[in-house]
């Protein structure tokens, strides 16, 4: 593939850069025009530890993923946009926080489930197909640890537990120990309903694209074994490096102490197939 691609008017220049909020580059990736790159998406769903993974890779020399792409609604109104979207970051045309100096061998990006990715699934396939785009789903094993994450989340976008501040992701003991502080109230009576949402969704999606070249990743899995960064730098085609993330978990330890209606929850999955949620543990 070639490193940059310029087939844009001033205006169009202008517009992508005002509503995406980045720095159009002019030629920064044309000394690597001959270097070999391998394109990813992760696929995930929010608060699956997509955040803490990507600053992981991140933190490898050669690798550039850029965020949540198509958070913007207007990136992923129709498939058009979205195509068009994606020619824009794999052609190598834009500069964001994450692009590195270096020639990368890896460029990429994160996209939630609930951001198109399911709507235009088929578009969106062929898409990857055609362009070699190789897929990384990362996905929770332990959904209940997952809606915890996004109800406390949802909350503190209203309530700024950290100084008057929202953060998703942070840094320090002391602030996932703040955030950690607010405990939830799952609805117990549509729980099993939930859950079994979630899953069938996660199913659907490796369906949906099981057509492309991809690896299935599960947080649990990388917390626990971290020789998982390894595959999944093989699988990039990555010189291997030790990845690090100065991200902190925010809800460690058991879950009782995490739900405000801890009785609710025990009672409703004990002997259900997702009793074991209940007890999973791991560190981080």
């Amino acid at each position: 593939m070639t490193g940059f691609h310029n087939h844009k008017t001033s205006q169009e220049i202008s517009s992508f850069d005002e509503d995406a909020s980045f720095s159009i580059c002019y030629g920064l990736w044309a000394e690597c025009a001959n270097n070999p790159v391998r394109l990813f998406a992760i696929l995930s769903m929010q608060r699956s530890g997509s955040g803490w993974f990507e600053t992981l890779l991140n933190n490898h020399t050669n690798v550039s993923s850029n965020g949540e792409i198509f958070s913007v609604k207007e990136r992923r109104s129709n498939a058009s946009s979205i195509i068009w979207t994606l020619d824009r970051v794999y052609n190598l045309d834009l500069l964001t926080s994450a692009s590195k100096n270096e020639c990368s061998a890896a460029v990429g990006f994160k996209w939630m489930l609930n951001q198109g990715l399911m709507q235009y699934h088929k578009e969106i396939a062929d898409y990857f197909n055609d362009r070699g785009v190789s897929v990384l789903f990362l996905f929770r094993r332990n959904l209940l640890r997952r809606m915890v994450s996004v109800l406390a989340n949802s909350y503190d976008r209203y309530a700024k537990l950290l100084n008057g501040t929202h953060k998703s992701h942070v840094h320090s003991h002391e602030e996932a120990e703040a955030l950690s502080k607010y405990k939830p109230e799952i609805n117990a009576t549509s729980l099993v309903k939930d859950l079994k949402t979630m899953e069938n969704m996660v199913l659907e999606a490796i369906e949906y694209f099981s057509s492309t070249r991809h690896m299935i990743l599960y947080y649990e899995d990388l917390i626990m074994n971290r020789t998982k960064l390894m595959d999944v730098q093989r699988f990039l085609g990555l010189p291997e490096m030790d990845l690090s993330s100065r991200q902190v978990k925010i809800h460690r330890g058991s879950l009782s102490k995490h739900i405000k209606n801890w009785d609710d929850i025990d009672k409703t999955l004990r002997g259900t197939v997702y009793e074991s949620f209940l007890s999973t543990d791991y560190s981080n």
